[in-house]
């Protein structure tokens, strides 16, 4: 606790804070969506999500104490957009189900170090690239926020470069504060349809059925493993941390499988919002960073207590509002990400090719660009690698042979 005090500041809170906010105010919408497309209750809703915001805050706020690294878990996206059309088909329980022999699936990976070996193949540069193509669109959304809202994206990015200058520790957080304000003084923050409730966790035992394990499950933990895990993985290793793969993923198929009879689709490292705690807005020190990874988990804790309550007032938060602000606090990770991808030239081409197909968005069978950029990055750098491995072995065969004159001379 010395240590934490020590360690604290307001940057750190104010970058989980905005992580969270970040989380609840898009992918809690994707959600939400899933949960009409299944004709969910209202408590397994709100089971729903007190089981994937407990899981995360919990999970997140051990991880970061152990690890002294920020760490940020969240729920899987992706899988939740594949469970709109994917939920429907299936009957409740044995969704819960395939929501367990996903978390197992993620666990033995974790377990048995599998995760870790095929990440440790993948080169600085394309990592960085791909974290980069992540990143683009939300740097590129403050810009183009300007066009639906001049008169809050221009004082906001303003007021951030200004900051930069005078107060580059506080910078997203004077950012925030003046958005805030400026929402509230032009009337659109209307919070007045909120009321407080505490979210009642509904217990559902699982139901297997090799339809539900095939057609739910593996496509589930497919998604979560490329387009997330190794996603969050990648960002905190673009931010210069020796993230332990292993410990990292076994952690959240654990708090997966724990959570799953609740609602809980699965749960793992998080990747824009990791980006927001791990770069420098957080801290200027690495080392003190870990406190955003805590204040994240600590938010989300707070916000699955309340259930949807909290959850419809992160939402209440105008959408210009918090696309800039998510696009200036990561603006710091994508220059990161971009300085890596370009910064050895024998893995610029192939880092290139990942920041393209990532930044494009391109989705196949489920799977999102990260995964698609990643598997074409590496592409292209095996090719250029045979190709300059070829040249140096025929340079070297020659050698010998032009030695042969002299040496019978």
């Amino acid at each position: 606790m010395r240590s934490l005090r020590k360690d604290f500041s307001l940057s750190a809170l104010i970058a989980g804070f905005i992580a969270v906010m970040v989380s609840y105010a898009g992918p809690l919408a994707v959600v939400i969506e899933a949960a009409r497309a299944a004709h969910m209750s209202d408590g397994q809703v709100s089971s729903w999500l007190w089981a994937i915001s407990i899981g995360s805050g919990i999970t997140g706020v051990l991880l970061s104490i152990y690890t002294r690294t920020p760490v940020i878990i969240a729920w899987s996206t992706p899988g939740a957009a594949l469970l709109i059309t994917a939920l429907p088909n299936y009957v409740y329980p044995e969704a819960v189900g395939a929501y367990v022999a996903c978390a197992l699936l993620i666990t033995i990976f974790g377990v048995t170090g599998l995760f870790s070996s095929l990440i440790s193949k993948i080169p600085a540069g394309i990592v960085g690239a791909m974290l980069a193509g992540i990143l683009f669109k939300f740097g590129a959304g403050v810009f183009t926020a300007i066009k639906d809202w001049p008169g809050l994206v221009v004082p906001l990015v303003v007021s951030f470069y200004c900051a930069k200058k005078w107060l580059p520790r506080y910078a997203v957080v004077v950012t925030l504060v003046l958005g805030v304000l400026l929402c509230w003084g032009g009337g659109k923050l209307d919070l007045s349809t909120l009321r407080p409730s505490i979210a009642v966790p509904v217990l559902t035992m699982p139901k297997f059925s090799l339809e539900a394990l095939i057609g739910l499950g593996l496509p589930l933990f497919l998604v979560t493993m490329t387009s997330q895990n190794a996603t969050g993985l990648g960002v905190m290793k673009a931010a210069g941390y020796q993230a332990r793969g292993n410990l990292l993923v076994t952690s959240t198929g654990i708090a997966s499988l724990l959570l799953a009879p609740f609602g809980c689709h699965a749960i793992n490292l998080a990747a824009i919002t990791a980006a927001i705690c791990t770069g420098p807005e957080s801290n200027q020190d690495p080392d003190r960073r870990y406190v955003a990874g805590i204040a994240c988990g600590g938010f989300y804790i707070l916000i699955g207590l309340f259930g949807l309550t909290v959850a419809s007032a992160f939402a209440a938060l105008p959408g210009s509002l918090v696309s800039t602000i998510a696009g200036l606090a990561l603006l710091g990770a994508l220059m990161t990400g971009l300085s890596t991808a370009m910064g050895d030239e024998r893995t610029r081409e192939g880092a290139l090719v990942t920041f393209i197909i990532t930044a494009s968005g391109v989705s196949f069978y489920g799977i999102g660009a990260p995964f698609w950029g990643l598997v074409g990055g590496m592409l292209v750098h095996g090719l250029l690698a045979l190709r300059l491995r070829a040249a140096a072995e025929k340079s070297l065969g020659a050698a010998p042979r032009k030695l042969m004159p002299s040496a019978q001379k």
